[in-house]
């Protein structure tokens, strides 16, 4: 369903001169299944993802959405997926409704305004339909932003830390719609760095480091590689990063 191959973006840093944000990335999302990709902050994630997205376009590689060549179809590919990002991106003075029922009409959804309201509810965000969008709290954004994404019913969806922001409740029912999502057969690219909410989700993992994909497989694979059971401490292991006060900061749960 999303296949990235080889993918690469340098980035011209006025100090540093050229950086290499992602070198020679691969990897393949099946449907039915929710990925994960992981990564100190620096790793090249959301650059991935957002080449993934079509939203930046890479130096090399290429990337295919359900069979649909991005570089060569870049609007049919988008018409496929889903990007969350990790910024909602809410006009202040829409409507939550209003929000989402125009992306409805930009992908020519029928009776956008009862899909909107209906995708609101389904997020328990309701009773958010007719608020402005800048009076939301950080938690109900996100709610309305995953709103928005699902509007078309994509087949793929790539979900930039889709709870950050969330509280305990929002956080379950977010991670309950990702696996209700992944078992309705769409592929779901997920990046956190929660574990605990990768454990609860993800079928595979793949881990970044300096911008390239260090290791790669079932949660149970990296544990066997790393040599450890935590999942913090495996994704500290692969990456090379310190533990303690000074490193990255990994949330176990």
């Amino acid at each position: 369903m999303l296949q990235a191959e080889d993918l690469a973006r340098t980035f011209q840093d006025p100090d540093r001169g050229a950086v290499d944000a992602v070198t020679g990335v691969s990897f393949t999302v099946h449907r039915g299944e929710v990925y994960a990709l992981l990564g100190p902050n620096g790793a090249g994630k959301t650059t991935t993802l957002r080449m993934l997205a079509t939203l930046l376009r890479p130096d090399r590689g290429r990337v295919w959405v359900d069979g649909i060549d991005a570089a060569v179809d870049p609007l049919g590919a988008r018409s496929k997926l889903a990007y969350v990002p990790a910024e909602a991106g809410l006009e202040p003075q829409l409507r939550a409704g209003e929000a989402v029922a125009l992306f409805a009409r930009i992908q020519g959804v029928a009776r956008p305004v009862e899909r909107a309201r209906a995708l609101l509810q389904r997020l328990g965000a309701g009773d958010l339909a007719d608020a402005p969008c800048g009076t939301l709290s950080t938690g109900q954004k996100r709610r309305v932003v995953l709103a928005r994404a699902l509007v078309h019913d994509p087949p793929v969806l790539l979900l930039d830390e889709p709870t950050d922001g969330l509280d305990v409740p929002g956080r379950r029912d977010v991670l309950g719609l990702v696996r209700q999502l992944a078992a309705e057969g769409r592929a779901v690219l997920l990046s956190s760095h929660i574990m605990g909410e990768v454990e609860a989700v993800a079928t595979r993992a793949g881990v970044m480091a300096r911008g390239t994909l260090v290791a790669e497989g079932s949660l149970e694979a990296l544990r066997a590689q790393a040599g450890v059971f935590d999942l913090g401490e495996v994704f500290l292991r692969l990456t090379g990063s310190p533990s303690g006060p000074d490193g990255p900061g990994v949330t176990p749960r």
